[in-house]
């Protein structure tokens, strides 16, 4: 079960790790296009997309795992292919990619989204470091689902928005780790003595 785009660095570095910069949106109206039409044809195996896509990113990243309660304890991958866990889990994700695809033309509401989902992996405990590897193995799961129609071009569309969306999450969980943070109280002030 190779794929081309498995493994990291597949999305270029933002700098410093520690503060994260939103990219803009960047999908050219060709771009967003071919990600529109090619969701519609996703949308009739998305529950099989999104078992196939965890079950690799556990194949391909089994430390991925750790950041899920659920599977952490599951190694072996025909049981993890059945659980109905991983396919409620599956499912969610796809209906976010789909809330995604349905906000291609509406960046803010999109970003929106976006920030707050990396708010609630925060909240999960699911580092930013995994984000990008979803973003990976729903093209290699696609890939084959899109068969002739999937093209350089669609790949390239694809891999612009899963970019995008792992800088906003990005962004949200850091927003939201700070928040979480207590803060120091001033040392010197109007009444301090």
């Amino acid at each position: 079960m190779g794929c081309a785009i498995s493994g990291p660095g597949q999305y270029p570095a933002s700098g410093r790790e520690d503060v994260v910069a939103v990219a803009s949106l960047s999908l050219s109206d060709r771009q967003t296009q071919l990600v529109k039409e090619t969701w519609r044809l996703v949308q009739e195996d998305i529950a099989k997309v999104g078992i196939i896509m965890f079950v690799r990113l556990f194949e391909t990243h089994p430390e991925c795992k750790d950041a899920f309660f659920l599977f952490r304890d599951i190694d072996d991958l025909q049981q993890l292919r059945k659980s109905k866990g991983l396919r409620a889990h599956g499912l969610r994700v796809m209906s976010f990619i789909e809330k995604t695809v349905a906000r291609l033309d509406q960046e803010d509401r999109l970003q929106q989204l976006a920030l707050e989902l990396g708010k609630s992996h925060f909240r999960y405990s699911a580092a930013p470091k995994y984000y990008p590897y979803v973003g990976n193995e729903f093209i290699c799961a696609v890939q084959p689902i899109l068969k002739e129609k999937w093209t350089a071009e669609v790949e390239e569309a694809w891999k612009g928005l899963f970019h995008y969306l792992t800088s906003v999450m990005k962004k949200g969980y850091q927003d939201e780790e700070r928040g979480s943070c207590p803060r120091e109280k001033p040392k010197h002030g109007p009444n301090s003595v």
